[in-house]
C-alpha cells in the first residue's frame, strides 16, 4: 500500500470510528412482539411501521445506531411468549414489549424476570407494569382513559344522558369502563344504560343497543377495540339509533378496517394522544413519511412507537449507555432514565413517567369527519 493509500485509510476508518459511536461499535438490539397477522393487526403493523421509520432516521443520522426486529403474536399471549423468547435468542437488549394488553402482560413478567427493559407503545393495562419496576408504558394507562374521557365529555356538554357499552371479559375494556362510571357521576353525567358482552356473544347487539336506545341515551361510550366498535356502528345505523358516539384508543384504526363502510364512523369522538392533521412540523413529516411507505394515515399506534425508539435514544444518550452492554445493564440504566427525564414527542410534550412505569402527557380530543381524524381541541 503506497503512502496516499495508507493516508485515505487511515482518514476514512478514523472517521468511521467517530462517527460509528461515541457509543461504541454496532448497534443496540431492540425488539417486540405485536398482532403482525389476525384481527388485531392493524395495531400491530402500524406499531412495526412507526418504530422502523424512527430506526431509519436514527441509523441514517449517525451516532447511535438500533437494529430492529419485531415478532409476531397474533394478539395471543401464549405466543407472545414464544415471541419474546425468540428475540431473547437473537439477543434483545432493550425491548418495545407488546403492542396489545393480554399479551403484554405475558411478556412482561418475562422482562421482569429476565431484567430486560421494555417500554410499551400502546398496552394499556395496569396488569402490564404493575409490580414490574422496568416495564413503562408510552400510552395511557386504562383507567386514566375512563376517567379522561367521562371528564371530557363532561366538561365539552356533549351530553348528560349517557350509555357505555363494554367487554367484560376483556381486560381493557373493563379498566375503562370502570373508571369511566366512577368519574361520570362525579362529572354530573348520568349512566342511563349500562351493558356488556363476552367471547361467543359478540356479533348481535341489538340487546344493547335498544336498551341505550330505550333509556333516552344522547351518546354512547365504547371502551373496547373497533373491530366490535364496527359491528355497533352498524347494528345501530340499522335500527335507526343515531346518538353521538364516544371511543379510546382502541377505536383509531377503523377507518382502516377492510370491509368497513367508512360512512358509520362519521362523527366518532374519541381520545388520543396523536393527532395526524397537526401543522407542527415533526407530525407533518412523520405523516408524509408514513403514507409515502405505507400508502395511509398513521395511526396513535404508529406515532407511540415512533415516540419509544426517539425516547430509547434520548435515554441511551443521557446514560452514554453502549450497544456491548448486556440486557442487565441496560435495564438499570434506563430505569434511572425514564423516571427522571422529560421527553418531547410526536404524542405530547414534556412527558415524564412515573417509578410505576405510567406516562404523564395530554390526551387531545378527536372527530371523524369525512374518512379522516380532525382535532376538536
Amino acid at each position: 500500500m503506497n503512502t496516499m493509500k495508507k493516508n485515505v485509510f487511515a482518514f476514512v476508518f478514523a472517521a468511521s470510528m467517530a462517527a460509528g459511536c461515541a457509543f461504541g461499535a454496532g448497534a443496540f438490539k431492540l425488539g417486540g412482539t405485536a398482532p403482525l397477522t389476525g384481527g388485531a393487526a392493524i395495531y400491530g403493523n402500524a406499531a412495526k411501521n412507526g418504530a422502523q421509520i424512527a430506526v431509519d432516521e436514527i441509523n441514517a443520522a449517525g451516532g447511535i445506531r438500533f437494529e430492529l426486529n419485531y415478532e409476531d403474536d397474533t394478539h395471543d399471549a401464549e405466543k407472545a411468549v414464544n415471541a419474546y423468547n425468540a428475540l431473547k435468542d437473537w439477543g434483545m437488549q432493550i425491548s418495545l414489549g407488546s403492542v396489545t394488553s393480554k399479551p403484554c402482560e405475558a411478556t412482561a413478567a418475562e422482562n421482569f424476570a429476565d431484567r430486560i427493559f421494555a417500554l410499551t407503545p400502546s398496552a394499556s393495562a395496569v396488569a402490564v407494569t404493575a409490580g414490574k419496576d422496568n416495564v413503562f408504558q408510552m400510552c395511557f394507562v386504562d383507567p386514566n382513559q375512563g376517567s379522561a374521557s367521562a371528564q371530557y365529555i363532561a366538561g365539552k356538554a356533549l351530553a348528560k344522558k349517557v350509555a357505555v357499552i363494554w367487554k367484560n371479559d376483556d381486560v381493557y375494556s373493563k379498566g375503562i369502563h370502570d373508571t369511566f362510571a366512577a368519574k361520570a357521576a362525579e362529572a354530573g353525567l348520568e349512566v342511563v344504560s349500562d351493558t356488556t358482552f363476552a367471547d361467543g356473544n359478540d356479533t348481535d347487539f341489538s340487546v344493547q343497543l335498544a336498551d341505550a336506545q330505550k333509556t333516552g341515551a344522547e351518546l354512547v361510550f365504547l371502551p373496547m377495540y373497533y373491530q366490535h366498535a364496527s359491528l355497533i356502528l352498524a347494528q345501530a345505523a340499522a335500527m335507526n339509533f343515531a346518538p353521538k358516539w364516544f371511543g379510546v384508543d382502541g377505536m383509531d384504526g377503523i377507518l382502516t378496517m377492510e370491509g368497513f363502510n367508512k360512512d358509520l364512523a362519521e362523527g366518532i369522538m374519541l381520545l388520543t394522544p396523536f393527532n395526524a392533521d397537526s401543522t407542527d412540523e415533526r407530525t407533518t413529516a412523520f405523516v408524509a413519511e408514513y403514507r409515502k411507505r405505507f400508502g395511509e394515515i398513521p395511526n396513535q399506534f404508529a406515532a407511540d412507537a415512533y415516540d419509544c425508539v426517539y425516547a430509547y435514544k434520548q435515554a441511551l444518550e443521557n446514560a452514554k449507555a453502549a450497544p456491548d452492554m448486556n440486557a442487565e445493564k441496560l435495564c438499570e440504566l434506563m430505569i434511572g432514565q425514564f423516571t427522571t427525564m422529560t421527553f418531547n414527542g410526536l404524542t405530547g410534550g414534556n412527558m415524564t413517567w412515573k417509578a410505576s412505569g405510567e406516562i404523564s402527557k395530554d390526551p387531545k380530543g378527536m372527530i371523524i369527519r369525512n374518512g379522516a381524524y380532525v382535532g376538536l381541541d
